[in-house]
């Protein structure tokens, strides 16, 4: 079973193309400054099979792909895996996001899961090098790999991107790696 926080079943800043965004559950690294704090508890938040979530995604054919992030995708390796293997069938790409280095994979999953993975964010977040001008990534450090030929060379503009949403219910949601003014509810007309 998978532990997932939370989906965007369509975001157009996590990745190429018109993508179905997963956070999962539980990230054991703890970065200080981390955005997504309340993703790290491991306790259950919706236990999904991989093959349940792959039956939600594929129901729109207007996807590029998936976009694994978190809490730590690496700690659910295996399940994801069987995900990303469903949803490769249909022809969708994977982008992973981990704070772990390529060379901290040691489980057979996590080094199977980062080399199926089209696009592969690595690193922790540093809030010392918090940079929101970058695109895909939260601080400078963080490294942009292309570990399968499908998005080789396109090379990510450095260009932040943030996206809000509004509900059903008018609930504002915010996406992405926002400036602080955005952030700054006595400045920002956006965030009521």
């Amino acid at each position: 079973m998978l532990n997932i926080a939370s989906v965007a079943p369509r975001s157009e800043i996590y990745g190429p193309g018109v993508r179905f965004v997963i956070w999962v559950q539980g990230c054991a690294l703890g970065c200080p400054g981390c955005w997504n704090t309340e993703l790290w508890s491991l306790e259950p938040r919706r236990l999904m099979s991989p093959d349940e979530l792959a039956r939600e995604i594929l129901r729109d054919d207007g996807l590029e792909g998936i976009t694994l992030l978190g809490g730590e995708p690496m700690h659910q390796a295996r399940g994801l895996l069987r995900l990303v293997r469903l949803v490769r069938r249909r022809g969708l790409s994977v982008m992973t996001y981990t704070g772990f280095e390529p060379v901290e994979l040691r489980a057979r999953e996590q080094r199977a899961l980062a080399m199926r993975s089209d696009i592969l964010v690595t690193g922790r977040y540093v809030a010392a090098e918090r940079d929101v001008q970058l695109r895909w990534r939260g601080s400078r450090n963080q490294q942009v790999r292309f570990p399968t030929p499908r998005y080789r060379g396109l090379g990510p503009e450095e260009a932040n991107e943030v996206e809000i949403t509004l509900d059903a219910n008018g609930v504002a949601s915010l996406r992405g790696y926002p400036p602080e003014w955005l952030l700054d509810r006595r400045r920002s007309r956006l965030l009521v």
